[in-house]
Parts: C-alpha cells; structure tokens; sequence
C-alpha cells in the first residue's frame, strides 16, 4: 500500500470522529497562540520594568502569565483528551470490524492465515494504529502549529537572527528523511516477529499434551529461543537506528539555542538588540526545540502505524469468497423437508491438482438416514462441508428442497443444517453453554433431553457440578467420547431439518453409536441424517449407504444390497469383521 493510501485510509478512521479531532486541533492551536503571546507578554515585560522598576509591575505581570499558563495547561488537557479520545475510538472500531470480518471469511482462509498472527494484528497491530492517530496526530499538529505560530514572531523581532538559528534545521530533515525508509523495514520485521512468536506461544499451548506426550519441551524451547533471539536482534536494531537518530535531531535542535544565546549577546554588546527582543527569542527557539526534538518519536509511532495499517488491512481487504448470492433465496428452517440432490458435483481445492470430488451424483430423500462410507482421503469430509456452504463450490450442483444452495441466504441454509464436524470443538465454558450454544435461551429440560438422545446425559450427571461443569480450553477435561457426544447435543437442540455428522462418533463404541442414530429419527420431525463414520456395524442401521473412493461415490444401496454385489464396500466389510474377531 502506497503512502497516498495509506493516509487515505487514516483519514477514513478519523472522518466519523472529525468534531472530536477538530476540537483537539483548534485547542492545540490555541496552546501554541498563547504559548506565542507569553513570550511576547515577558518581553513588554523585561523592556518595561528595565525602564521603570516597580513591584506592583511585577505582580501585574506575574499574575497574568500565571493565568495564561494555567489556561494553556487546561485547554493542553482538552485537547489531549478529544485527540487521544479519538484514537481509544477508532482502536475499538478497528477491533469490531476486524472480529466481525474474520466471522464472514471462509474455513479455508484460517487454514492459511495461523491464528497467532491474525491475534497479533487484532491486538498490537490497533494498539500501533491507535498511537498514530493519538499520540502522532496530536504531536504533528502541535509541531505545525508551533513553527506556524513562532517563527512569525521571531522574524518580525530579527529576521537574520531568526534565519540563523533555524540554519541547522534542514539538516535536521535531512536526516529524518534519511532514516524514514530503514525505520519502516526495520519496524515491520519486529512486527512480523512479534506474530510469529504470538503464532508459536499459541500452537504451543494448544498442542501441551502432545509436547509432553513425545517429550519434546526441549526442541520447543529451542524453538522459541530462536524465534525470541530473532526478536531480539530486530529490537536492537530498531533501537540502534533510533538511538542514533533522536539524539543527532535533539542536537542539533538545541544548537539553534546557542546561535541565539552568541548572536544575541554580540547584538546586545553592541546595543543593536533590546534585552526584552533577546529574552523572547531564546523563549520561542526554546519552544520549538521540543516539538522538534519530539519528531523522533512522531516518526517512530508514524512508522509502526503505517506498518500495521497495511497489516490490519490486509485481513479487511479480503474478501469472504463464500457470500450470499444478490438475489438471496429466504428458506424458513421450518418449511425445509429435507430432500439433497447433488448433480456433477466437483471440487478441487484452490492450490490442488487433485480432484477432492468428481461428478458426484445423488438424491437423499427427506427423513432418510444415509452412511457415507470409504477409505481416508476418499473426500466424505468435503461432501460434508459442500453442503452448508464451508467451501466455495460452484452454482447448479448441490440442492435442498430443489433449491440451490449457492441461492439460499447462508444464515437460512445453515440453520437448516446441524453439522457436527470430526474436530468436536467445544467453548472453554460449562458443558450447558456448549449444548445451548445453538439457542443459547434453551430451557435445562431440553438441553437434559438432547443430552439423554446423545447418550451423554448419564455421564453429566455425575460430574461434581454436572451440567454446570467447567470444560476448560477446548474441552480438555472431557474425554473424546464425551466432546463427541455433547457436540452431538449441541447439533441436535437446534432440531435443524438435517443432520450431518462427520466420523462424529469416532471416539464412541459401536453399540453406542447404534443407539445414537436410533434416537436421530425423533425430534418434531423425521430428520435427514448424513453419517459419515468407519464404523461400519453403524452404518449398516442406515437407510441407505454410500460408498465413497477417490473422490466419487462408487456404491449406492442398502447394506443387504451392498453385500450381495462385489465392490469396495465388499471388502470393507470383511476387513470390518476380521478387525472385530481381532478385539
């Protein structure tokens, strides 16, 4: 992203709160008006009492500028507040869009988008963002305004005295402008590491009982001892490039102060400049030495912005592949019958030669429980996925109800959907709120109800606190069977038309996940079940079976059917059996 960009996009986080950023510029202004008349007011001062020295003079003067500095300290606050307001402000929104855009992206793009990362961005990323539109707006204004304001001043007091002193200036911006290029790389390689580290410390901790269980805390630890070294060495190297910069700028900024204090004493000497004329110069070169000698620090909060405003934007520029259509189709869950046509469905996934699934054609009819059945790979997982929309397949392939579902707005089609995925994901909450999480308002009589339907409702109630059990991250606390059983709940209170059911039941006995899909066909209607498992003594209670290999659905039939014929799933079955004889 371009430097025009980039302030087009800053100006665009600072258009909605523009009263609020008006007020703090037109308070700063009105610091650096006063802070003009001070210097002026002591001069009047100086050049008065040298002529007629009285005390009540004195404290005339003394009261005065005791009152402007005390309004200066004020309206410095106001502004402070209504500046860094502004930046607390735009820090939350970007927060909001950033969490409400990562909810519209598809699965795949977490898949390649670590969440270590995407933590770092959402967090440190605004944080830098917020400084560049507090700290760094406030901190130019009031450099502008000060050199607007004071060298005025200054050269209607000594024109070449004022030129003399702010001769070293444009060195001063020359090295600014030297270092701006290197401060920016530099700033983005601590930014990039400070994600990977986020990445690291993340995948970590979401991974401790493996670590542990293959005994691998050393090369963990090594691992981010590397990583933190390369933090390390980006850090000095930002800091070595600062150290050298801010001090050579509040340098040379203080010399313009000894220009004035030897010109001005050789003009006094000389009886070519008043006393009061001097004491204001030094006073306003003085004033301008701050705000200059601030720049460093402008820079660097500049720089880090301007670093993570393209880190944050990439993630908002990247569009949701996976949208509703323009003209959505509404399908109330309540009017879905359940019927699932698939016609020449293909999918290949983006970056992959291979074809995931090819031509793939059938009809499920509404209350029917089909297995979907084959070896690892075969693609039953991404038939699950096609059909509540978690990948991006084509239009005029996959149908409910006759209905494309490219057509139906997603929230309806979703709704229309119980997915219960391999991965039994569950909150780091009570074992209630993850059952409930689909109606989070459902009553304990129905939650116990979808809990008995899952087998799992025996097993609660045993627990200490029973339905009011902590889970901890993920689940931890419960075992595989369990995370299966009460994500299985969680699909089945929303009572949604169909049901898909992913090797949901992998970590479940086969006599339990029987009596599992017994229950499946109560609710207020017959739901349309979709099985994938390898247990086939499961699948063989199904309706129907499907036979799945490389990605296309070889066999249809029951699994009488099925055994009369040969083919795969022939072979599957007696390996089934020789595998039961074996346990």
């Amino acid at each position: 992203m371009g430097t025009k960009r980039r302030l087009a996009k800053l100006g665009s986080y600072l258009r909605p709160h523009w009263r609020e950023a008006a007020l703090g510029i037109i308070a700063l202004l009105t610091v650096n008006g006063l802070g003009v008349y001070i210097p002026l007011l002591i001069r009047s001062a100086v050049d008065k009492l040298s002529v007629n020295f009285t005390y009540g003079d004195i404290l005339r003067y003394v009261t005065l500028i005791v009152l402007l500095t005390s309004a200066m300290w004020l309206i410095r606050m106001a502004s402070r507040i209504w500046i860094f307001g502004v930046g607390r402000q735009v820090e939350f929104e970007l927060k909001q869009q950033i969490f409400q855009h990562l909810l519209k992206l598809e699965p795949a793009y977490f898949a390649t988008h670590p969440a270590g990362d995407l933590i770092s961005r959402a967090t440190s990323d605004v944080d830098n963002i917020r400084r560049l539109v507090g700290f760094a707006v406030l901190s130019l204004a009031n450099t502008v305004f000060a050199y607007a304001l004071t060298l005025p001043a200054m050269l209607s007091i000594s024109w070449d005295l004022t030129l003399a002193s702010l001769a070293v200036y444009p060195l001063m911006f020359l090295l600014v402008h030297l270092f701006s290029d290197r401060l920016r790389n530099e700033q983005s390689q601590v930014q990039e590491n400070i994600s990977e580290i986020s990445q690291l410390i993340q995948e970590d901790i979401s991974g401790i009982a493996l670590i542990k269980i293959y005994a691998q805390e050393e090369n963990e630890r090594r691992a981010f001892a590397g990583k933190n070294q390369q933090l390390f060495q980006a850090n000095l190297q930002l800091a070595k490039s600062r150290n050298t910069l801010f001090p050579l700028v509040g340098g040379l900024a203080n010399v313009s102060s000894l220009i004035i204090i030897w010109l001005g004493a050789t003009r006094i000497a000389a009886g070519s400049l008043a006393i009061g004329d001097f004491v204001a110069l030094l006073i306003f070169v003085e004033r301008l030495v701050f705000p200059t000698a601030l720049l460093g620090f402008t820079i660097t909060a500049y720089q880090r912005g301007e670093v993570s405003i393209d880190r944050v934007e990439s993630i908002l520029n990247n569009q949701p592949k996976i949208k509703d259509a323009e003209n959505t189709i509404s399908l109330a869950a309540a009017q879905v019958k359940g019927e699932i046509t698939a016609k020449n469905l293909s999918y290949t996934y983006p970056g992959s030669t291979t074809v995931a699934l090819e031509n793939i054609n059938f009809t499920i009819n509404p209350g029917e429980i089909v297995a979907i059945v084959g070896a690892i790979g075969a693609g039953k997982s991404t038939l699950a996925n096609a059909l509540p929309r978690l990948l991006d397949i084509q239009s005029g392939q996959l149908f409910l109800d006759g209905v494309d579902i490219t057509k139906i707005s997603l929230t309806d089609l979703r709704g229309a959907i119980a997915y219960v995925p391999q991965d039994s994901f569950l909150f780091s909450t009570t074992i209630k709120n993850n059952i409930r999480y689909g109606d989070p308002v459902s009553e304990q009589l129905e939650i116990e109800n979808v809990a008995k339907q899952a087998q799992i409702h025996s097993e609660i109630i045993n627990f200490s606190r029973q339905y009011e059990t902590i889970v901890g991250e993920r689940g931890i606390t419960l075992s595989g069977g369990q995370r299966q059983r009460t994500s299985l709940a969680r699909a089945m209170l929303i009572d949604a038309p169909v049901l898909i059911l992913d090797d949901a039941l992998s970590s479940v006995d086969n006599q339990t996940a029987t009596a599992i899909l017994r229950n499946l066909s109560g609710g207020k209607q017959r739901k349309t079940v979709i099985f994938i498992t390898h247990q086939l003594s499961a699948a063989a209670t199904a309706d129907r079976i499907f036979v799945m290999d490389k990605g296309e659905i070889v066999q249809i039939g029951t699994q009488i059917e099925l055994l009369q014929q040969p083919g795969l799933y022939r072979t599957l079955w007696s390996q089934h059996k020789v595998e039961e004889l074996l346990h």
